[in-house]
C-alpha cells in the first residue's frame, strides 16, 4: 500500500469535519511544499485575474488605430 493510499484508508475512518480538516492540512503542506515554478503560476494566474476585470469582452478583437498613442 501507497503513502497516499494509506492516509485515504485512514481519512475513510474519520467523521467528515474531521477529514475536512485533514484535507486542509494537506492543502497547505502542499501550498508550503510547493516548487516555485508552482507557487509562480499561481501569482500569475492571481495577476491575470485582477487584471481581467479591467479588459472588455470582446479584448482584444476591439483594439483599432484609436487605441494607439501617438
Amino acid at each position: 500500500m501507497t503513502l497516499a493510499e494509506a492516509i485515504y484508508q485512514h481519512s475513510l475512518n474519520l467523521p467528515e469535519q474531521a477529514a475536512r480538516e485533514a484535507l486542509d492540512f494537506i492543502e497547505f503542506l502542499e501550498q508550503r511544499y510547493a516548487t516555485s515554478a508552482a507557487k509562480q503560476h499561481d501569482v500569475t494566474e492571481a495577476f491575470l485575474a485582477a487584471l481581467s476585470g479591467g479588459l472588455s469582452d470582446d479584448f482584444p478583437g476591439d483594439i483599432n488605430d484609436e487605441d494607439w498613442l501617438e
